[in-house]
């Protein structure tokens, strides 16, 4: 079970942590060579989500029950090569198709390994350990934004996306032996969970929009944070710090996280953590100084990947009996959102030169998600009466 778990983490690092959200610290690198806008650095995020969407949705239409471990395989691969040719040419219309690519490979890899991992656990009652699989996405943006400054310095930010290219490969390794699909036998000794404390399906619109809003309003700060660092006056590190500082409250958020679901019930958990964001996406507007980014990242990192974690353990708990579809579902209306996101921040910035009407909106987004959670918070209330 640890070898599958640290097979479910490597695979999280290489499809989100690394082909995914890398984009974020080389952006400005990019960006200071090649000089191009924030606008068409938003179109290419767009791209990329846009493509995680694609992904999503055919992870949801596609019957890959079967054949989950070949896909994943697959994925990864795509997911490695798509990141070493953004380092191999800079036109735009190259990087659009990479980065649509590499969004298709990182849903199906999150959506499968998410769904082999959790089965997995739950079989075992061990679904606990699911805040350790979901930090493989935060120690993944804590690897690149420590490598990439040594990569960029050694060989331009076109070695950076081959040099992390190159770990994801030695890390595929270890996926390939560790992460594996398995035929499901339940422990009869475990006792029969009567009663969970989660909403029923028909509450699942609900979540789903809350989701949506969250996929909209957190990708801001997601794809700008190290560019808004760059562009502060007075911030005297190096701006991938941030990005540092986002891994690292990320990677033990979704144990805590989960922890906090099991005990205080995953809707209002939900609830508070994306309050919690939408503050920490405001703060650099309220507060603009390196003390205002550096809270801003770890508000930001302690619960962006605890969201996830949250609201994919309550739509499987939800939905038990087809966990890939119905996380491939979630997935796809938040990549809706992440899709939307970064182009309208890219012209809000582009057209001000600044980020704080797009982070100010961006904050309000999430909090209405968050509101729009308050109408499950009976469900659990009932639940736990039903429990006394």
């Amino acid at each position: 079970m640890t070898k599958l778990l640290v097979g479910g983490i490597f695979s999280l690092i290489i499809a989100m942590g690394i082909g995914r959200f890398a984009y974020t610290p080389i952006l400005p690198l990019m960006q200071n060579d090649l000089s191009f806008s924030n606008e068409v650095a938003g179109y290419l995020a767009t791209s990329n989500y846009a493509g995680y969407l694609l992904g999503a949705m055919l992870t949801g239409i596609i019957p890959l029950h079967r054949h989950r471990t070949m896909v994943l395989r697959l994925s990864l691969i795509g997911s490695i090569l798509t990141t070493a040719y953004m380092g191999l040419g800079d036109s735009y219309l190259l990087w659009y198709v990479l980065r649509f690519l590499s969004g298709i490979a990182s849903a199906f890899v999150f959506v499968l390994a998410s769904s082999i991992v959790l089965d997995q656990l739950a079989a075992k009652d061990k679904t606990n350990w699911s805040g350790f699989f979901y930090g493989g996405v935060g120690l993944g943006i804590f690897l690149t934004g420590l490598i990439i400054p040594s990569l960029h310095r050694a060989f331009k930010w076109e070695g950076s996306w081959i040099g992390l290219a190159g770990i994801s490969v030695i890390l595929t390794f270890f996926v390939w032996i560790w992460l594996k699909d398995a035929h499901i036998i339940h422990d009869r000794k475990l006792k029969p969970q009567i009663h969970k404390q989660v909403p029923p399906v028909k509450w699942l619109p609900w979540l789903i929009a809350a989701y949506g809003l969250e996929g909209l309003g957190y990708i801001v700060t997601g794809t700008f944070i190290v560019s808004i660092a760059e562009k502060t006056p007075g911030f005297s590190w190096d701006a991938t710090f941030v990005w540092m500082i986002v891994g690292l409250s990320a990677a033990p958020s979704c144990i805590i996280w989960s922890s906090v679901g099991k005990k205080r019930g995953f809707v209002r958990s939900l609830l508070l953590a994306m309050v919690l964001q939408s503050l920490g996406i405001v703060i650099p507007v309220l507060i603009m100084s390196e003390t205002g980014l550096v809270l801003s990242a770890f508000l930001f990192g302690v619960t962006f990947m605890g969201i996830t974690t949250l609201a994919t353990t309550l739509v499987r708990q939800m939905s038990p009996n087809n966990s890939s579809r119905s996380i491939g579902y979630l997935t796809a209306v938040y990549a809706i959102g992440q899709m939307i996101g970064p182009t309208i921040a890219g012209i809000l910035s582009s057209n001000s030169n600044n980020f704080h009407s797009a982070l100010t909106g961006a904050g309000i987004v999430v909090l209405v998600g968050a509101c729009l959670l308050a109408t499950g918070i009976h469900y659990e209330k009932n639940a736990s009466m039903r429990n006394q």
